[in-house]
């Protein structure tokens, strides 16, 4: 884990843990699993504890915590329950950091106190059938009519939308039909009468539900803009370090609850007179996972050391979020070798995180566009970084 620099980080992850035990031992962690039960009911009590604060400045009524004690505290969710984090990551990064950097101060007088209390979350809409890794690629579009804006398309794989009190959904308003010129943000309250949402059934992740949303005629007010008109994909881009750190910092605590879980196993399970740890093939394997697990944690922890400068880190969080859910890719598989049947049970902890992991790689921009766009800003490959 991450280790506390400060007893104010201490603290809080003291808090954080006494929550997890308390709102999610293992047996309510496999029952929401099992029932497709997201943790949305635990959001105001962490509003209430100061998590979502702790990534706000205190000039904007939050806690100013610097952004590895956001780190800590996102590999602690992260390692006891990636529900969770998952939660705490999409009101920390898609909602209070994309309304400190481009909201107005309007939207953030009205909604940071809201996201803090853990009244309400947003879900970023931006992917399309079209439009996955390319997101430049959106079709959907918003016309300016008399009193605002009137936005038709489609999203799909949006996840937790139908919970979120706002869409933050990317549409083009610009003549070009393709290309990141024209894109503009948009805040959009679900509730808004031409939004329909249909769940999508998938594998893994249960208590994460993804949607498919067809927007018809829906009209939103002239200051439901976020950001510039125009600018929306240069906004997003803007902040996407932030979804990539927290991410890499989530499925670092990840791994290391899979790890965990797999040692135990090797230390425990007895084959052929010994600890099944003590054979080599193992025990290296192992090994292996063990620097995988921890080098992933290094690079989290410069991540965010380079956000709380304020330094560029694009390729940064780039390399973290690749290096972190690669990581928990492979541990979760080696994992599941290790333990064999008893990892292979439906009530086993390991096949939860096994299955979850498969979506990391890909969510949050697919690892191979990322390694595109570490390779252009090395200067291997034309075009813009992504």
């Amino acid at each position: 884990m991450l280790a506390a620099a400060t007893e104010e980080q201490a603290q809080i992850l003291a808090s954080v843990e006494a929550f997890l035990r308390r709102t999610l031992p293992p047996e309510e962690i496999r029952r929401r699993d099992a029932k497709h039960v997201p943790p949305y009911d635990l959001l105001p009590e962490m509003g209430r504890a100061g998590f979502f604060a702790l990534a706000v400045p205190q000039a904007q009524g939050g806690l100013g915590a610097e952004w590895l004690t956001v780190a800590l505290v996102q590999e602690r969710l992260g390692r006891h329950a990636y529900m969770a984090a998952s939660i705490f990551n999409r009101v920390v990064g898609f909602g209070l950091m994309s309304l400190l950097a481009y909201g107005s101060a309007a939207q953030r007088s009205a909604l940071l106190p809201v996201l803090m209390a853990g009244e309400a979350f947003c879900a970023l809409a931006l992917t399309e059938p079209q439009a996955g890794s390319d997101a430049a690629a959106i079709r959907t579009r918003a016309e300016r009519g008399p009193g605002g804006w009137r936005i038709s398309g489609r999203k799909t794989w949006i996840s937790d939308a139908e919970a979120a009190r706002w869409l933050i959904l990317p549409a083009r308003t610009g003549p070009e039909r393709e290309g990141h010129r024209g894109i503009s943000l948009f805040l959009v309250p679900t509730a808004t009468p031409g939004i329909a949402m249909t769940r999508l059934p998938k594998i893994g992740n249960n208590c994460m539900p993804s949607f498919d949303i067809g927007l018809d005629e829906v009209v939103v007010p002239e200051d439901a803009l976020l950001g510039e008109e125009g600018r929306g994909f240069a906004q997003l881009m803007s902040t996407l370090h932030y979804s990539r750190a927290s991410m890499a910092a989530t499925v670092t605590g990840a791994a290391e609850a899979a790890l965990g879980l797999a040692l135990d196993h090797a230390r425990s399970r007895v084959q052929f007179g010994r600890p099944i740890g003590t054979f080599q093939s193992v025990a290296h394997r192992l090994a292996d996972l063990r620097i995988r697990v921890d080098l992933s944690r290094l690079m989290v922890a410069h991540l965010a050391r380079l956000i709380g400068s304020g330094a560029p880190c694009r390729r940064e969080a780039a390399q973290a979020k690749i290096v972190a859910t690669e990581t928990l890719r492979d541990v979760t598989d080696a994992g599941m070798q290790v333990m064999a049947s008893a990892g292979y049970a439906a009530d086993s902890d390991m096949q939860r995180l096994w299955r979850d992991s498969r979506l990391y790689t890909f969510g949050e921009g697919a690892n191979e566009v990322l390694r595109d766009g570490i390779a252009r800003e090395l200067g291997l490959l034309a075009g813009n970084a992504t």
